[in-house]
């Protein structure tokens, strides 16, 4: 499965005091599922058998696919699946390390190494996929009818098979394939290594960068400006190594496609994530066309409880004024996000008390340690790891139930196998937002307070916003540099303006913008390492939406509807997936009804202004 990461940074990590101290008493990860350490002789035994088996492998099947019956085609598949496995077990060990402190030399080089060996003998194997799609249909559907071991792999195989106009000459794939960890991932590495290593003046501190964005929800709004300004002031003077950085990733992806063939630079991810190019055009479209109805009356409706008539842009995720700041401990947010869970359905609660009761969660803030928060897969051999940055915030507890909706569903796929696991970003995205849902439900529901309910409500709708307007914004943001990017090189300036055309017309007119914000598209990690990801985030919430709202209509057999939904993995497309719910994503009606949650709740917001 993906190595889903939270997209939003405002629950970040901080190595100030405060966050010291509500570190003390946060879980630390055990990796050591995985390997002891670095330093683990069963990490050279595996790569040692990986390099061995692959060698055997490419020696038993290049060039006879074709010919091998379907149970022996399945024996491959299978062989092959065990390779990956291995080889997996090792990068996600190594990515790990890497996430806890990505200022560690010896991390960054440990992953690095790692990354060039896994790279090296998965290149052994490279033919493989290759060779599978070059096989006749007629002589594929003969050999899946002659064994099952074969045909259970079938959704692994129709998968490949749509890449078959876009595959290139064996040479070439072997080429890019190697050239990859000196191209693409050398430069996401200097991206990566250059932000965890910034730190922003903040009143005589040199704040990290997830530290000074978790400012911005502080409840001061001079807080808010100065470190607004900071992080403005900081991109702003390394902005032409991020626009180095960005023009070279959108060009080398652009080569890429112009040598598979690919219609437009979203093409690629449209087909990885399993959804067709014209669902993804309803949605921006639906989304777009709300930014009236959703965001600008929203803000609007927030700059007015301001008492201003426009806010600065460090306030769009202030706390509403004259409302305490809430703190939560660790052990609350446990038990109020697997309270939730419970609520649903206790098949799903006592999943996630696995990611604590064995430790697989990382949760303390703290510097050189990845500023978001995501869950990662591992291998289905293995377990899923979390990690997060916890402030004690009530966004850090619908982060946490986030974070662990996905893992749940990693836990729920994983007897998938390690090809049939992996879920496509836009269905990736439901467990997590699903799981925040039933959090926010069972906290709102629980609150009787007026004044508190109100705050749970505007937050939410923030959140929301965040993750549907927000990432259509930033798809608009990657469509325009991209499209751009073909006639030459972009300017920073030129981005910066792309950057402030999109974020004017997503959020409306009760902002003002300061020039340093024209930076701010520079640390959107998702915009360097996976291109045109952030509108899985929209698909996801408004998938969610949907989905609650038949939840919420007593659906018959929901509950074990949903799990077997997550159950399946990457088996079963978009549309098998919701039709036993009777939705259907291919309809325009299906985006609006998930659009229209979000507007009644800012319908209700309105009413109690």
């Amino acid at each position: 499965m993906t190595d889903v990461r939270h997209f939003d940074r405002f629950a970040l990590r901080a190595p100030d005091s405060a966050a010291a101290a509500v570190a003390e008493d946060l879980p630390r990860w055990n990796l050591t599922d995985l390997y002891k350490g670095p330093d683990d002789p069963a990490i050279e035994a595996d790569l040692t058998w990986a390099e061995g088996a692959a060698k055997a492998f490419s020696d038993a099947y290049k060039g006879r696919l074709a010919d091998l019956s379907g149970a022996d085609l399945g024996k491959a598949v299978a062989d092959y699946e065990a390779i990956g496995e291995k080889l997996g077990r090792v990068m996600s060990f190594a990515g790990l390390k890497f996430a806890e402190n990505m200022e560690d030399g010896a991390s960054a080089r440990f992953q690095q190494s790692m990354s060039e060996r896994c790279t090296d003998i998965s290149s052994l194997t490279l033919f493989f996929t290759l060779e599978l799609n070059r096989i006749d249909d007629a002589r594929l559907d003969a050999q899946m009818a002659e064994s099952d071991e074969l045909a259970r792999y079938a959704p692994w195989l129709r998968d490949l098979r749509a890449f078959r106009p876009y595959q290139l000459s064996d040479e070439l794939e072997q080429a890019l394939h190697e050239r990859h960890v000196t191209g693409a991932a050398a430069w996401n590495r200097l991206f990566e290594e250059t932000l965890a290593g910034m730190r922003f003046p903040v009143d005589g501190e040199d704040l990290t960068l997830s530290a000074a964005l978790n400012r911005l929800s502080d409840t001061d709004g001079e807080v808010r400006r100065k470190a607004a300004k900071a992080v403005g002031k900081g991109l702003g003077d390394n902005i032409k190594l991020f626009s180095l950085t960005y023009n070279t990733l959108v060009k080398d992806k652009a080569i890429d496609d112009k040598a598979r063939g690919y219609p437009r630079p979203v093409s690629y991810r449209n087909l990885a994530n399993q959804v067709e190019d014209e669902v993804v055009d309803a949605l921006t479209t639906a989304v777009r066309e709300s930014f009236p109805k959703l965001s600008h009356r929203y803000y609007k409706l927030k700059a007015k409880w301001f008492g201003v008539e426009q806010m600065d842009y460090w306030d769009r995720n202030a706390p509403l004024p004259d409302t305490a700041d809430r703190k939560y401990s660790w052990d609350e947010a446990r038990d109020t996000v697997l309270g939730a869970y419970r609520g649903f359905t206790p098949d799903m609660a006592s999943i996630a008390e696995q990611f604590f009761d064995k430790r697989w969660i990382d949760a303390p803030p703290s510097a050189g340690k990845d500023s978001g928060a995501f869950a990662h897969p591992t291998v289905p051999s293995a377990h899923p790891y979390i990690l997060m940055n916890f402030h004690g915030r009530a966004r850090d507890v619908m982060t946490l139930a986030h974070e662990l909706g996905h893992g749940v569903h990693q836990v729920l796929a994983a007897p998938q196998g390690n090809l049939l696991a992996d879920t496509p970003l836009t269905l990736a995205e439901t467990a997590s937002v699903f799981g925040e849902m039933l959090t926010f439900r069972a906290m709102l529901a629980g609150e009787t307070d007026p004044g508190r309910r109100r705050v749970m409500l505007a937050g939410k709708v923030e959140d929301m916003i965040n993750t549907v307007v927000r990432q259509v914004a930033f798809h608009m943001f990657e469509t325009k540099v991209h499209a751009e990017r073909a006639k030459g090189e972009l300017s920073p300036e030129r981005l910066g303006e792309i950057w402030m055309e999109v974020q004017t017309e997503s959020l409306g007119s009760a902002f003002r913008y300061d020039d340093e914000y024209q930076h701010y598209w520079a640390y959107i990690s998702h915009f360097i390492h996976v291109p045109f990801y952030v509108y899985a985030y929209a698909f996801g919430d408004c998938l969610v939406n949907s989905l609650y709202d038949v939840f919420q209509g007593g659906h018959p057999g929901f509950q074990a509807k949903y799990l077997d939904m997550l159950r399946a993995g990457g088996t079963l497309r978009h549309k098998e997936l919701l039709a036993p719910f009777g939705l259907d994503a291919s309809d325009p009606e299906f985006w609006h009804r998930g659009l229209s949650m979000l507007s009644g709740f800012v319908d209700e917001l309105e009413q109690d202004a």
